[in-house]
């Protein structure tokens, strides 16, 4: 059974690493739009394509509260909650089948 234990330990990790990523990715997109960036630039298109899809459902739901979006820390709280839920849930789950 090491091989499924090892299976789940390795994806264990790579959630991690990509709700990492995709944290950076939204604080970068939310670093961004404090100046007036040029919507041309392809790093700044990245960034939209890739945030807007999870930005958007947040700020429908909540709005702009005192003129501010607040839906990246939001959704970079909900990100932290993912990885202190789902990777420790994998490991767990791996150590019971081992």
């Amino acid at each position: 059974m090491f091989v499924v234990e090892n299976f789940f330990t390795a994806l264990a990790s790579i959630v991690y690493y990509l709700l990492e990523l995709y944290m950076y990715v939204v604080i970068a997109r939310a670093v961004i739009s404090w100046v007036n960036p040029d919507p041309w630039n392809p790093i700044v298109q990245f960034l939209e394509k890739v945030t807007e899809p999870a930005l958007a459902p947040i700020r429908r739901m909540i709005g702009w509260r005192l003129g501010v979006d607040v839906s990246p820390i939001i959704l970079i709280l909900l990100l932290m909650f993912l990885q202190r839920f789902i990777v420790p849930s994998l490991h767990q789950m791996a150590t019971a089948i081992g």
